[in-house]
């Protein structure tokens, strides 16, 4: 497909995609631009998709006039239209070109607790919050309402936060038609309502709610509709419509608090009160920017706490940390403590039974021997792997080697979604850079196939590995072997039709569980899909984030013998293949005190293990 700017014909390559929305495509123009192209209800993302195709079609109908009425003078930290894309007549409207940010993160990140436990700062938080909220009071001020504020939409550089989509935007006579539910303000639901879809249009003081949520989720890790209902009545739990019309939020004592969320008193009361005052008893209205500005964030010395009050909530001062039981036994689970630091641990994995992992603790990075990998300060910007000995550490374009014994190597790899595109298992290590998927070889690197440049997701197990891509309108996954050059590609893999998230693979001998968050319908759904040896779907299944489900994580899980073992909240579920779906077949209630929903699972000879963010358990069940 082609369009025309500015007079010019633009031919869009995929290898030139920046990224994919659930409603466009956006590429690099290479002259500081981005070009976003809206998906016509053809495109291959709405195949079969009918209530897709034609809210396709509105769209493109609307921003026929919308995009040529679009206001002028909003803050530059709005990345708006600058010019209209259009077909060869000049007269369809396809698309618009905007300024490209580089080095970007999600406001989202912020509220990931590994992103927190990596070096994620709350003080920094807060200064991106600030930033925000003076861009949105300024774009209110301009007779423009957001609408759709969520926190894919606001990308950060650095300590700034840009609104992006901004032809979503509510003006003029143009309603905004898109909503996220964790940030729909329940002020705009029917009593009445049955489902998540708001009767009345956005307003300045639902852009502030949602605001509201952006600040709790980036401070605490959790939103106001968090947790899972669990009243004493079995009947009486709520849906999630049910949960936002009766302000059953994560403060009702009926709702479980998620484990991996950071603690509700590493904030001051004050701010608590407020989040009460807006979530329950619906205070509308400007976020009181003092309030946020005035947070002091401090780390207990003792036990490692980010909080904001003027002592540790959950330790006396000058404490010691107490020390927990190496082994502890509940009902049918055994737990033995294997390691534990005062630092952090940022990455794990298992290679032939033995887990091995890299940790930081007194400004260093370190592998489980205690060596030091590299000085410094946490990152969350950074990418770890491990291959034996040799720790790999991706950032940007670039992954540096580090072997016991000699100075680092430096692998320049391609970038995929801000991300280093590189993978290792116990022998070898995989990365793509220039259109190719390359392997570490006895006398130097070896060309293993030919991937899409940019765009290519990787993944390796002990036998085999998997990669795949999603760019524009080309979609297509592959198996490799690990000791045989060549790709076994054109999978038909069951394809999220949204925005892309996150994706992971869990091995497990001639078959590989992947997993996929998508954001699609105002909602993030997961999805896994069981592969077999010839990339052919065995089963598959999908749930709603945050849903208390095994799949309502995407990560924690490790497969074993066919089975995902998964880690919840409520303890581990065990999961099967049954007759093309996938199953949870057995619960391990006894495994709760000791794993939860942001924890990780390996498998070792010992036992199972649980990755926790400062320490290592094997359990065994009987």
């Amino acid at each position: 497909m082609d369009v025309w700017l500015e007079g010019k014909k633009v031919r869009l390559d995929p290898q030139r995609a920046l990224g994919k929305g659930g409603e466009a495509d956006v590429y690099d123009l290479g002259d500081g631009r981005a070009l976003k192209v809206f998906k016509r209800p053809e495109h291959p993302d709405y195949l079969g998709l009918v209530p897709e195709q034609a809210a396709a079609k509105a769209r493109l109908a609307e921003h026929q006039r919308k995009l040529r009425a679009f206001p002028t003078g909003l803050p530059a930290r709005v990345v708006t239209p600058q010019a209209l894309a259009t077909d060869k007549k000049g007269v369809e409207v396809l698309g618009y070109a905007m300024r490209k940010l580089d080095g970007v993160e999600p406001l989202r990140r912020w509220s990931e607790p590994a992103f927190r436990r990596a070096g994620g700062k709350a003080a920094d938080a807060v200064t991106v919050l600030a930033g925000l909220h003076r861009v949105l009071g300024a774009v209110h001020a301009g007779g423009v309402v957001v609408g759709d504020f969520n926190d894919l939409n606001v990308l950060t550089v650095g300590p700034d936060a840009y609104f992006i989509d901004a032809d979503s935007f509510q003006f003029g006579p143009y309603v905004c038609p898109v909503f996220t539910e964790k940030f729909l303000d329940p002020l705009r639901l029917d009593a009445g309502a049955q489902a998540l879809t708001p009767a009345r249009p956005a307003t300045v003081e639902s852009d502030w709610y949602a605001f509201a949520v952006t600040v709790m989720q980036s401070l605490l890790c959790v939103g106001p509709q968090g947790g899972i209902h669990k009243p004493k009545a079995q009947g009486a739990r709520l849906n999630a419509v049910g949960r936002l019309l009766q302000r059953v939020t994560v403060f009702h004592p009926d709702v479980q608090y998620p484990k991996p969320a950071l603690p509700r008193a590493s904030l001051p009361d004050e701010v608590l009160h407020l989040f009460h005052q807006v979530f329950v008893e619906d205070r509308r209205g400007a976020f009181p920017l003092p309030v946020l500005e005035g947070l002091r964030f401090s780390v207990c010395g003792s036990c490692g706490l980010e909080h904001a009050r003027a002592s540790c909530p959950t330790c006396q001062p000058n404490a010691t940390v107490a020390a927990t039981p190496v082994s502890a036994v509940r009902g049918q689970v055994t737990a033995k403590r294997k390691f534990t630091t005062r630092g952090v641990l940022v990455h794990a994995s298992a290679e032939d039974g033995t887990v091995r992992f890299v940790y930081h603790a007194d400004g260093a990075y370190r592998r489980e021997d205690g060596r030091t990998v590299m000085q410094g300060a946490l990152d969350p910007s950074l990418r770890w792997a491990v291959q034996g000995d040799v720790t790999l550490l991706g950032q940007g374009g670039r992954v540096a080697v580090f072997t016991p014994g000699r100075g680092p190597e430096f692998l320049g790899v391609d970038v995929c979604e801000n991300r280093p595109v590189f993978a290792a298992n116990a022998s070898h290590r995989f990365w793509a850079v220039g259109g190719g998927l390359w392997r570490d070889g006895t006398y130097g690197p070896e060309r293993w196939g030919d991937v899409l440049q940019g765009q290519t997701r990787l993944f390796v197990g002990p036998r085999f590995g998997l990669g795949f891509h999603r760019a524009a309108g080309l979609r297509g996954a592959f198996l490799f072997s690990v000791e045989r050059k060549g790709l076994r590609d054109g999978l038909a893999l069951p394809w999220p039709s949204g925005q892309l998230l996150d994706a992971e693979a869990v091995f497990d001998g001639d078959s590989v569980w992947l997993l996929l968050a998508e954001e699609a319908g105002g909602r993030t759904v997961h999805h896994a899909v069981l592969l077999g040896p010839d990339g052919a779907v065995r089963a598959s299944a999908r749930a709603d984030a945050g849903d208390g489900s095994w799949l309502g994580t995407l990560r924690g899980k490790c497969a074993v013998g066919g089975a995902l073992f998964c880690a919840t909240d409520a303890g581990l579920t065990r999961v099967e293949h049954r007759q093309g779906r996938l199953e949870a077949v057995r619960e391990f209630p006894d495994a709760e005190p000791f794993v939860d929903a942001g924890r990780g699972l390996l498998l070792s000879r010992e036992g199972l293990t649980v990755v926790g963010a400062q320490d290592l358990t094997v359990l065994r069940m009987s």
